[in-house]
């Protein structure tokens, strides 16, 4: 099972800010407005050498408007957060940051050939398709 402290620390939250790693302080924290800080650090880690992935999770638009009042949405938090579980869980999986991105990355066939990093980013169900394989990678069963 997946820490909550692994996606706080994934989204760059203070070790000393103990509530929100739990569950409720986690979504309390994503419903308050994460740190814009957090967004750069999120796609920082999953892309370092890609500068426009963090559009991919905030439109270009959007977010300079969020730079300037240092905070996300709670929507936009919600995805982040989203996609800082799959992160945590990838590089349990994997062990590495190279393989798990290249999981990320490489189209997968238990997801019609789509990018599981695509799939998280689109949707909550999607999240769970791709936690789902991740899953079953951990856990020996077919994936």
């Amino acid at each position: 099972m997946l820490a909550f402290a692994d996606i706080a620390d994934v989204l760059g939250l203070p070790d000393k800010e103990a509530a929100a790693r739990s569950p409720f302080g986690l979504i309390s924290r994503i419903e308050d407005g994460l740190p814009f800080g957090s967004l750069e650090r999120v796609a920082r880690l999953i892309a370092p050498s890609d500068a426009q992935f963090k559009y991919r999770l905030i439109p270009k638009a959007t977010y300079e408007r969020r730079k300037n009042a240092h905070r996300l949405s709670s929507d936009e938090g919600t995805r982040l957060a989203r996609v800082a579980r799959v992160w945590s869980l990838a590089l349990d999986v994997w062990q590495n940051e190279d393989d798990a991105r290249d999981f990320l990355f490489r189209p997968h066939p238990m997801l019609e050939d789509r990018r599981p990093i695509e799939v998280v980013i689109h949707s909550e169900f999607g999240s769970e398709l791709v936690l789902d394989v991740l899953g079953r990678l951990k856990y020996g069963t077919a994936a």
